[in-house]
Formats: structure tokens, sequence, C-alpha cells
């Protein structure tokens, strides 16, 4: 960290252009860094101790005595976001190996889902119902993207996090019971109830595309019942309905 009080600086300062270079995937992959922007991701990170610098704007230093101080403008830059506020830190990448997610009670796979939005959403999900880890597999979005970090609501500092692109090595390396979320599932959710007691790993595909015919064809595909008119659930949703489901079972078996 820098001395608390510098600055302000703006984007002209090396410290920050360097920070800012962070929005861009090559130079988090590179370094090992990314951004976490506002109050609740800031705190969590700064607990989780993986803060390698932190800026604010003037009207926040005294919130954050230990910041570097920029600009309202450098911030704007910064923060990726219409409303900034006021702080963002640089901080380090915290990659779990994929023995960590092994023998996990409850695992959620994101295999080639594209959206940060929906990473980082299922990342909150997963935490809030007790997950031990998120696993990244295949080609799914970088977990350090700055709108994956932000939907994750500071989540991201409290599972593990583990990246495989090699989805096969990931479903060889699990010993729980692999599901696999499904509108074609052969089995029904709530039809499942006492067997979702048992430590299981939940793979969610992405919205678009759902998940690869193949990986469906060598785990069990699982539906959520629709009891409405709505065609579907949207990702997100069905990964909470999910997660929560196994949560209750494991908790109340």
């Amino acid at each position: 960290m820098s001395k608390p009080g510098e600055g302000p600086y703006t984007t002209r300062t090396p410290r920050v252009s360097a920070a800012l270079k962070l929005q861009r995937r090559k130079e988090r992959d590179e370094t090992g860094l990314f951004l976490a922007e506002g109050p609740q991701a800031v705190r969590e990170a700064l607990a989780a101790g993986v803060v390698r610098e932190l800026f604010a704007t003037p009207k926040r230093a005294p919130d954050y005595p230990q910041a570097t101080l920029v600009t309202e403008d450098a911030m704007a830059k910064l923060a990726e976001t219409v409303a900034p506020q006021g702080v963002v830190a640089v901080c380090e990448q915290f990659d779990a190996p994929l023995e960590r997610a092994v023998h996990a009670r409850l695992v959620a796979v994101l295999v080639d889902i594209r959206d940060p939005g929906n990473a980082g959403t299922i990342l909150r999900t997963a935490d809030a119902a007790g997950a031990d880890a998120v696993i990244f597999a295949g080609d799914t979005v970088d977990p350090y993207n700055g709108k994956a970090v932000r939907a994750s609501a500071g989540s991201l500092f409290h599972v593990d996090i583990v990246r495989e692109r090699d989805v096969d090595a990931v479903l060889h390396a699990l010993r729980q019971q692999i599901l696999a979320t499904s509108g074609r599932g052969g089995h029904d959710l709530f039809e499942l109830e006492p067997r979702l007691a048992r430590p299981t790993a939940w793979l969610f595909g992405s919205e678009a595309h759902g998940l690869p015919e193949e990986l469906l064809k060598r785990v069990e595909g699982v539906r959520v019942p629709i009891f409405g008119a709505a065609e579907s659930l949207n990702l997100a949703a069905a990964a909470a309905v999910c997660l929560y489901a196994s949560a209750r079972a494991q908790r109340h078996p």
C-alpha cells in the first residue's frame, strides 16, 4: 500500500494508469491483479487481505485514511460505473486449486457462461447458499471481470474460486454426485430431494445455449418444474432454486 493521504492524482499518474489497465483481461491475467469497486467490495477485500493498493476521492478520504487520493475524474474512469462510489481497490487474484473443491459439500460449476452479470450473480447465490467453491470451467467469463466482481456483491471473497478450462478434468476430479440443470433433464428437482442431502456439484450452462449435449449425456440432468405459464426460468433463478434445494436438504436431511 502507498502512504496515506498521497495525491490527489490524475489518470496520468503511473500508479493510476496501471490500475486502469486492469479493466482489460489481458492485463489482469499478466499481473494477477484486478479491481474491486465500492465500499462493500472494498471492505470484503480488506478483510480477505488481498488489497494491493486503495484509491479514494478526497470526499471519501475520511473513511479510508490508508488510501491514495485521486481526482473525481480519475475515479470515474477507474470505477466503470455511472455513479462511482468514490473508492476502488487493486486486489491480488486468489484462485484455489481444483483439489480444494473435490470433497466440498456443495459446489457450483459454471460451464461456458459468458455473461459476467450472470456469473457474478450465481457466485453471490452460491455463497448465500453455503457453497464451498465455485468453479469457472471451459470458456466461462473471467471471475475478476469488473461486472462479475460487482454482481458478486463481495461474495467473490468468501468462497474458493477455481478456474479450469478443461471441463473433463473437472468432471474426473469431483467426488460429489454431479447434477446438471437442463429443461430436458430426466429428473424433477423436487423428486430428487432425498438425494440432495449428499455432497453435490451443480453444473450450470450459459443462458443462451445451456450445457453442451455431449456433457449432458455424461451426467444426470435435472429440470426445475414449471407450475405456471412461464416457458422457463433464467439462468440465475434456476441456479438459486437448485443451490438452495441442496442447502436445505443438507441442513435438514
